[in-house]
């Protein structure tokens, strides 16, 4: 017991440069060491900057796994460790906060826009029966609906291509709605 102790005390005054060296070597203890030092500070600072806890989790993770796979090219000579590791975290963090608009992990459920069997049956039905009704109405009518619903015309543009007055189409246009709606009301002869 008393070489355990001595090796906590050791690990606890180890410098994150000899943490982060160790880490480069493979040492996992010694990057579980540099992790509960320096977790907590990198969260809080993620989440200041990220104001969103789940976000700022994934920052300090991004940031633990960048500091694992680079320990083996961090150079002492060039720094502490500290500095090193939050330059990391900066970096995370950053990529983070570029990533705000991220689509969930898993795209929530919708209902499909296709019709099923049972549409597809009444949509024919009626576009039969509204294609019937139209057959029915007369020929005047008839005409000035097909350039207007089908043809995606004005009434201005619908009077000058028939050549009649515009107060013309609208009664013609009046009539012939009325007339279609007495007939779908009735149902297919």
């Amino acid at each position: 017991m008393g070489v355990a102790l001595s090796i906590l005390r050791m690990a606890s005054v180890c410098s994150d440069a000899e943490l982060i060296e160790r880490a480069g070597a493979g040492d996992r203890s010694a990057f579980e060491k540099l992790y509960r030092r320096y977790a907590r500070s990198v969260f809080g600072l993620a989440l200041r900057r990220l104001g969103d806890r789940g976000r700022a989790e994934d920052a300090v993770q991004e940031t633990f796994v960048s500091v694992w796979r680079s320990a083996r090219t961090y150079e002492p000579a060039r720094g502490p460790g500290g500095p090193w590791l939050y330059g990391i975290a900066r970096n995370a963090i950053v990529d983070r906060s570029r990533a705000r608009h991220e689509p969930p992990v898993e795209a929530p459920d919708e209902a499909s826009l296709e019709l099923g069997p049972e549409e597809r049956a009444e949509q024919a039905w009626t576009q039969w029966h509204v294609h019937g009704a139209l057959e029915r109405l007369p020929e005047r009518e008839r005409e000035v609906i097909a350039l207007a619903y089908w043809s995606e015309l004005s009434q201005s543009e619908v009077a000058a291509k028939l050549g009649i007055p515009l107060g013309t189409v609208k009664t013609r246009t009046r009539s012939a709605l009325l007339h279609l709606s007495e007939l779908l009301e009735d149902g297919p002869e």
